[in-house]
């Protein structure tokens, strides 16, 4: 028993020193972390920074009716400049060692063949000149206010390359005291402003100038748009510029826009940083909004000062579709700056994949059967700033299977070669299917036909006789028909919408009035608004209350010219593509449109579905569009353009129109259709300045439909500009 006491009495004091032994080495390690090493447990815990960063979401994916990708983004390299970060050299001037660390830079991506920025406009080589004729606007103005800000705008250009809006008085006042700032000059002031290293020669400090030039705009205000060195660079420069310790030189990776076509340009649109402030505000004005009300601001797009958005074209139209909604990230970092772990507290949401109704590869058919025609007309007239558009719709509910204009560009080249496109013949960057109006002429007279039998101004028996020339009653005003000095002879409204006849409509139009015109146009949507998501212009609808706010008079020979499609209408392809819709679809005037569907990145959900909209209705009887359908068949199957329609694999209704511009002028030539006759599934409208009579665009037309239903290859065929309508 005594034994057994001892046992437990030495087991008890074994525990006893041991936990006497953890607790003296559990001081002793307390003691070493917060008496010896305190400091430097805690600079190190000091360096484990958690921190907060932005993490951008990629823009949402373009693709065509069929979902081929059309937009997509790609991660490319760019380099930035931080002057700041190149360190001083002892003994070293500032400008000195930053002209030096530049200049090596320079002739690294010269070695390289890799391009960077720079607006200076002064020649990069000897002998320098100005290069202020083909800088561009921008580019002019931002060289004005730079030299007004450094005072040096009483020192302007030579005489020779005159400084833009100089006064011959301050022209004339500087050859009279030779004190005029020669490019050479001007380069030496520039080095010397931005102390740039003197032993440099004049070919490097200009090199080095350009670079420094570009800093200064952003420094002093002169441009709000951050200054990217060079884009899109090879992965071997960066690879060197990592190895060589270059200093101030920032490189980042990004994602850009990447088209994967050569088409449809001016509907794709473009993407770019703020241009101003106040733009920003702008796309910032519904999460500001929601913001000072004190609302939940979830779910509305804020914009940061750097973020890249759409500026034209489906890009901008769908903005807060293919804006996505950026992430946050924790970070920590070690002492050396080094990641230790990455955590993401708000999961980026990438923008939704936004599908158009256009078919892309008949979009791009579209533009080649312009692109033919004009091409062929330019050769024989040599009109280059001759341009085109071609607008095809659904029947069915007036979505845009194809919408072309020409000239037209590679939307990749946009920014690489945007000075090249701006100036190019033609204006490429102008979409003509939405942003111009044009005279429809005759291809008006479908609708004019549609009022007079539906108010009963015409029967579909009368028969109105055609002398060649219409006479205004109890005036000595005349309409010239087309056959003039010929004669159509008595038509009933069938034949006369096959012949084109000019008296027949003239006499339409008087008996309707302009006020019954204008409002079987309006309900057609000619000169009013599409719903087009682009944005467009509205044109014309030619009457009274237009005359009053341009102050002319409307008299009563102006309604007989309206009734011809004359006079002062003006409709963009896109409506007249719209209204032939309607007219075959029976009157219901639908939205056009170009959104098909819009869904989540993921595919998880759709967010969008195009509902068709109704903008009015035409009251179009069943006789009544028969009788006018029957006109425009006529017009392709036994009329004037049956030779070129005979190689068409479907049957078509269409109207030609001639739309008069001055009498020195050649006509613009407008042909619409539908196909096919019977069913029709499409609306065609055309528009080609400077085109001569409408038929000349027949063979277009024909080259489109077959592409269309066929797929097919006919060559376009053109007939002599100025042939006159049937």
């Amino acid at each position: 028993m005594e034994e057994e006491e001892k046992r437990l009495h030495r087991r008890y004091n074994f525990l006893l020193g041991l936990f006497a032994l953890c607790l003296l080495l559990f001081c002793m390690i307390l003691y070493d972390a917060q008496v010896v090493h305190r400091e430097d447990y805690y600079a190190k815990s000091a360096s484990q920074v958690t921190d907060t960063e932005s993490v951008e979401s990629s823009r949402g994916i373009i693709t065509d009716t069929n979902g081929k990708v059309l937009v997509s983004n790609k991660e490319i390299y760019t380099i930035t400049l931080d002057l700041d970060l190149i360190p001083d050299v002892e003994g070293q001037e500032r400008g000195v060692t930053v002209s030096r660390a530049i200049l090596r830079l320079l002739e690294l991506c010269e070695d390289q063949g890799v391009v960077w920025t720079d607006t200076l406009p002064i020649t990069t080589t000897e002998p320098f000149v100005y290069t202020t004729a083909s800088a561009g606007s921008t580019n002019r103005t931002r060289f004005e206010n730079y030299l007004k800000e450094r005072k040096w705008s009483d020192k302007v250009l030579t005489a020779s390359d005159p400084y833009p809006r100089m006064t011959d008085t301050l022209r004339r006042k500087l050859e009279a005291s030779n004190d005029v700032l020669t490019p050479t000059v001007l380069l030496d002031l520039m080095r010397e402003d931005f102390g740039v290293d003197p032993q440099f020669t004049d070919q490097e400090a200009r090199m080095v100038v350009g670079v420094l030039y570009e800093l200064h705009l952003r420094s002093a205000g002169i441009t709000y748009l951050p200054y990217t060195f060079a884009e899109d660079v090879p992965v071997d420069l960066i690879s060197l510029i990592n190895d060589g310790g270059f200093d101030g030189v920032v490189v980042s990776s990004q994602s850009v826009r990447q088209y994967n076509t050569t088409h449809a340009a001016q509907l794709l649109g473009q993407v770019g940083a703020f241009s101003t402030p106040e733009e920003r505000s702008s796309f910032n004005a519904a999460y500001t909004a929601a913001k000072e009300a004190g609302e939940d601001t979830t779910g509305i797009h804020y914009y940061a000062a750097d973020d890249t958005v759409g500026k034209s074209g489906v890009e901008l139209a769908f903005e807060s579709y293919l804006k996505g909604f950026d992430g946050e990230r924790l970070i920590t970092t070690n002492e050396e700056g080094k990641i230790t772990g990455e955590l993401y507290s708000v999961e980026p949401q990438p923008g939704g994949t936004v599908a158009l109704t256009i078919d892309i590869d008949f979009q791009a058919a579209v533009e080649e059967a312009l692109a033919k025609t004009v091409t062929a007309m330019t050769e024989e007239d040599g009109d280059v700033s001759r341009g085109a558009a071609a607008v095809v719709l659904s029947v069915e509910d007036s979505s845009v299977l194809a919408m072309a204009s020409y000239p037209t560009y590679n939307p990749a080249d946009y920014y690489s070669n945007y000075s090249t496109i701006l100036n190019a013949d033609g204006r490429p960057l102008l979409n003509r299917a939405t942003g111009y109006a044009y005279a429809p002429g005759s291809t008006f007279k479908p609708c004019t036909a549609v009022a007079a039998l539906e108010t009963g101004a015409v029967s579909l028996t009368e028969k109105v006789n055609c002398p060649g020339l219409w006479y205004y009653p109890n005036t000595r005003e005349y309409t010239k028909c087309a056959v003039y000095p010929g004669s159509h002879g008595k038509v009933n409204l069938t034949r006369a919408l096959e012949v084109s006849c000019n008296c027949f409509f003239c006499e339409m139009g008087y008996r309707l009035g302009i006020d019954t015109l204008d409002q079987y146009a309006t309900a057609f949507g000619l000169g009013q608004s599409t719903g087009i998501e682009l944005g467009e212009e509205t044109g014309i609808l030619a009457g009274p209350e237009h005359s009053a706010e341009v102050n002319q008079i409307w008299y009563g020979g102006n309604t007989v010219q309206a009734a011809i499609g004359q006079s002062d209408h003006l409709f963009t392809p896109l409506q007249l593509a719209n209204y032939i819709a309607t007219l075959v679809r029976g009157g219901t005037r639908y939205d056009a449109h170009l959104l098909k569907t819009v869904t989540a990145y993921d595919g998880s959900a759709i967010l969008y579905e195009h509902e068709p909209e109704v903008l009015s209705q035409v009251e179009i009887s069943a006789s009544t569009l028969s009788a006018v359908k029957e006109g425009m068949y006529n017009l392709t199957s036994s009329g004037s353009l049956a030779r070129y329609f005979k190689d068409c694999v479907v049957s078509a209704g269409a109207k030609t129109g001639t739309a008069q511009i001055n009498a020195d002028t050649t006509n613009n030539g407008v042909f619409v259709c539908f196909a096919p006759y019977d069913d029709p599934e499409i609306a065609l409208a055309i528009v080609i300045e400077r085109g001569g009579s409408g038929s000349a665009l027949a063979s277009t037309a024909v080259e489109i439909l077959n592409a269309y239903f066929a797929d097919s290859d006919i060559g376009t065929a053109l007939i002599p500009e100025g042939s006159l309508l049937p």
